[in-house]
Formats: structure tokens, sequence, C-alpha cells
């Protein structure tokens, strides 16, 4: 094996490290960038590059940004008095997708766990405190998901948070979703925040 064909063969065995990618799809996906090299490969290492060298949470709320204070976190538009607390950055940006929530985030990093041996202070449950005491904020909600841990860490920030009104996400039926395809509980949950029309 050449040294070509080894850093090649490197590039699929990490690329198929990633969520979502095997080796199968590592190796289709790496012949399509060498194929396309200027087109994609070369803008992509660049990319890369930057992004390695600049990426950092925000030391406000947790968000992946390129600066100190993420730009939701320094927008004055932003600034309504919502903060959303959410499990992970990848829950902050679904959220950002919808262009619903026009307040603030909270990223926990994590949700408790007794079996993991994750508390409070090894979340940023200490910081979303401090948070909203030197802030204005009107409204914490809990976009955490309807799991048992989940579930465990919006009941305990809900009871650090007296005088805030706390709120969390509907849960229930999907839109667009068939009541065969669903499980039990989201059935349960969809029956106990039903509304009128």
């Amino acid at each position: 094996m050449t040294q070509g064909t080894k850093d090649i063969e490197a590039l699929i065995d990490l690329l198929s490290r990633l969520p979502g990618l095997g080796p199968r799809s590592a190796r289709r996906a790496v012949l399509h960038l060498i194929k396309k090299r200027s087109l994609h490969l070369i803008p992509l290492a660049e990319a890369l590059t930057r992004v390695g060298a600049t990426a950092r949470e925000c030391l406000n709320c947790g968000n992946i940004g390129t600066t100190d204070i993420c730009d939701i976190c320094t927008s004055d538009k932003r600034a309504n008095g919502q903060i959303c607390v959410v499990e992970d950055v990848a829950d902050l940006w679904a959220m950002e997708r919808s262009q619903q929530f026009k307040g603030r985030y909270h990223v926990l990093g994590g949700t408790l766990s007794a079996l993991d041996a994750v508390g409070p202070d090894e979340l940023r449950i200490p910081r979303l405190i401090d948070r909203i005491a030197g802030e204005n904020v009107s409204e914490v909600i809990l976009a955490l998901g309807a799991t048992i841990d989940g579930q465990t860490t919006a009941h305990y920030i809900a009871d650090q948070l007296p005088g805030v009104t706390v709120t969390s996400l509907a849960q229930g039926v999907p839109v667009g979703g068939e009541l065969d395809y669903l499980d039990d509980g989201t059935i349960t949950a969809a029956l106990k925040a039903r509304r009128s029309l």
C-alpha cells in the first residue's frame, strides 16, 4: 500500500467514525470528494481547518460559534425575557431551524442521570440559575426530551426557579403523524395535552 493509498484509507476511516456514516458510505463520500476535488474536497478541507481553529462554546449559553459570546446572546432583538433550555447544541439548532423562537437559549450539556453520576454541577444548571438572577428573564421554556432523565432534569430545574414562569414544550402527536404508528407514551401525552378547537 502506497503512502497516497494510506492517506485515502485514513480519510475513509475518519469519515466512517462520524454519526450516520459507516465504512461503505464513507468510501463513497471520499470517492466523490476526490472526483470533485476543486468543487468539494479543497473547500471542505479549508472549511474544516477554519472551524477547527475558531469554533468554541459560548461562555454565556453553551452554543457553538466562533466568538466567546455567540450571536444569539449578543443580539438585542433576542433579549425578550425568554430563555429556552435545551439538552445540547443539536437541539438548539433544531429550534432555530423552525424560526419560531425569538428569545435566547441555554445549553445544559446533557441531562441529570443518577446511573451515569451526572449531577447539576456536571451540567450548566448553576450557570442557568446565575443567568436568570442577572438577566431580565420572565419565562424559562424547558425543551428537554420526553425521557425519564429529561423529565427529571426539567423538574429539578423548575424547583430551582421560584418566582419565574417555567413552561415546557407540548408533547404528543407530531404534525402529519398517524396514530397507528405512535407508541403508547406519545398517545398518552397527546391525550393529556389536548386542547379545545
